[in-house]
């Protein structure tokens, strides 16, 4: 049983992460469940907490970690479960929330990967759409650590050349994408940017 001044503690401390996560994570319910894994990490990690390490540091360190995970697996679940159909897929007129023109775009790029070259192919689909560290890809496919990131970064050089190449891609000051538009030599297949 949690007596009233740790639950008093608790619930300051979640006053002041709540908004913090609020203004990184959209919708409220991630709200929550990112706040609960900052909460869940935080008493997994007490014990490994250093006398000389400042707390309320510490705690927005964990929560900047979490919300990074939480943004990860976002886009990939995004990316690997997005079953458009034709109506979703043909952006309407004008289209002006940015949400609709990232989850487009995200379409793409399961099919953009699955014609890479071989090495990176691999790399990519194990790291980006399966969600593996690159310590494990490079494990379950038995090369050193140093060659995965290699074919990380490659892969990814390579995959937005293949973007490139089929649409013209606009991006805000923030990085975030805000227009994406084929090509007038027309997108590549699999490609839903039409």
């Amino acid at each position: 049983m949690i007596g009233p001044a740790t639950r008093e503690a608790w619930n300051d401390l979640d006053a002041k992460v709540r908004p913090f996560v609020a203004r990184r994570v959209r919708s409220p319910v991630d709200v929550d469940d990112v706040v609960q894994e900052v909460f869940l990490r935080m008493h997994r990690g007490l014990g490994a907490l250093r006398e000389d390490e400042r707390f309320g540091p510490w705690v927005y360190r964990i929560a900047r970690s979490a919300i990074a995970d939480h943004r990860r697996v976002a886009v990939r679940h995004r990316v690997r479960d997005a079953e458009p159909t034709l109506e979703s897929t043909a952006p309407a007129p004008g289209m002006e929330d940015d949400d609709e023109v990232e989850q487009l775009l995200a379409t793409c790029i399961a099919p953009l990967i699955a014609m890479l070259r071989s090495p990176y192919r691999e790399a990519l689909m194990l790291t980006e759409l399966e969600g593996l560290t690159q310590k494990a890809a490079a494990e379950m496919l038995g090369i050193s650590l140093s060659g995965m990131k290699s074919r990380v970064q490659r892969g990814r050089q390579e995959l937005r050349a293949a973007i490139e190449a089929c649409c013209v891609v606009a991006l805000d000051p923030r990085g975030r994408v805000v227009a994406c538009e084929p090509r007038s030599s027309g997108p590549l297949p699999g490609c839903r940017c039409r």
